[in-house]
């Protein structure tokens, strides 16, 4: 399998993910997520979880890709440190008011899907085939 295809997974996973956690939180569970932000209520529904996970998962490969450009044999290294800051600073905003804590924990588990997905999967060895199509 090309390295391109096996990052398509990858990402298609990382989507599926968080949209997974989102599907047992709200109609299984019936935990409506939503985020007060002074007079206006976001309710978080499936599309969106999506399309952050989405941009998430690209911005990520991205930044892989670039690094195997630019620092091939510590590409891996510095992305996986860079993936792990990022997924500490996605939990910063849940410091603040405005959601409860079923929706902490929501979002919470929501991003450690994603991570738990992309960084073990973008960032682990190469194909056997020794195909090096990274972008």
């Amino acid at each position: 399998m090309s390295t391109r295809r096996r990052r398509l997974g990858v990402t298609a996973l990382a989507v599926l993910a968080p949209v997974l956690v989102w599907l047992v939180a709200d109609p299984l569970l019936g935990h409506r997520s939503r985020i007060a932000d002074g007079g206006e209520t976001l309710d978080i529904g499936a599309v969106p979880v999506a399309a952050v996970a989405l941009l998430a998962s690209l911005a990520g490969w991205g930044l892989l890709a670039a690094l195997e450009c630019f620092a091939p044999h510590r590409a891996r290294t510095l992305w996986t440190g860079a993936a792990c800051a990022g997924l500490a600073v996605s939990f910063l905003p849940f410091t603040g008011d405005g959601m409860d804590g079923g929706t902490r924990a929501t979002l919470a588990l929501m991003h450690l899907a994603v991570a738990a997905v992309l960084i073990p999967g973008l960032g682990g060895r190469p194909s056997r085939s020794g195909d090096q199509d990274v972008a």
